[in-house]
């Protein structure tokens, strides 16, 4: 793990939107598409805003979250409709969106559909993540249903995990699918934030399942 530390949250959304446009226009050249993950939530907004204006061959890149509720896009609670509103505008509109949700009532009726859609994708190029104070990435909860399953090695790509402190049921990607990424970041701010990373690092892996993918992430913190 690799740790940077920046002076002002504004030079690290900056700084790692100009990384993540980096390392996708590398991916472009080199293999003619990307695949950019990214998490919902509000943090990771101003990196957005700033991707969404860079001049890339956003045609051949695909966004997909790294999770999402198993709500519909008219929710406030929708990730599609944050990145929908905040990254895929401007030149970025241009970019195929992978979705993580379908129309029905329980993400397994619809997890065969979504991950045959996300598989032809992988590996995933640039991987944006962030992390909870309870040390969960994507919907990689402590205490899920089948957090086990999901942070094996022979997991599927997606899987659908319910955790009392995720509220709805998620649709996630597995850590198998998140270690695979070519490129990792994880986006932290906080002083609380920091030390449950730090924490994180000499837990089991059930309880802080951030870990996962620890090895061969770059951490980007600001306070």
């Amino acid at each position: 793990m690799e740790f940077k530390t920046y002076p002002d949250r504004e030079l690290l959304m900056v700084s790692l939107a100009d990384q993540i446009a980096s390392q996708l226009r590398a991916a472009l050249a080199q293999e003619g598409r990307a695949t950019l993950s990214v998490p919902g939530g509000t943090t990771p907004g101003p990196i957005f805003d700033i991707l969404s204006e860079i001049d890339l061959d956003w045609a051949n890149v695909a966004v997909v979250l790294n999770d999402e509720r198993w709500v519909p896009v008219s929710s406030p609670r929708s990730n599609t409709a944050l990145i929908s509103q905040r990254l895929l505008i401007n030149r970025a509109a241009k970019a195929r969106l992978l979705p993580l949700y379908m129309n029905a009532d329980t993400p397994e009726e619809r997890l065969d559909a979504l991950s045959d859609n996300l598989r032809p994708n992988l590996p995933i190029s640039v991987l944006l993540l962030g992390m909870g104070a309870d040390m969960h990435t994507a919907s990689l909860f402590p205490g899920a249903d089948r957090l086990e399953e999901a942070l094996s090695d022979d997991a599927p790509e997606l899987m659908a995990l319910r955790a009392e402190a995720a509220g709805e049921p998620r649709i996630t990607m597995t850590a198998r699918v998140l270690k695979d990424a070519m490129h990792t970041h994880v986006l932290i701010t906080g002083e609380e934030k920091k030390k449950a990373i730090e924490a994180a690092q000499n837990l089991p892996i059930e309880q802080a399942p951030i870990k996962s993918i620890l090895h061969n992430a770059t951490v980007h913190w600001a306070a």
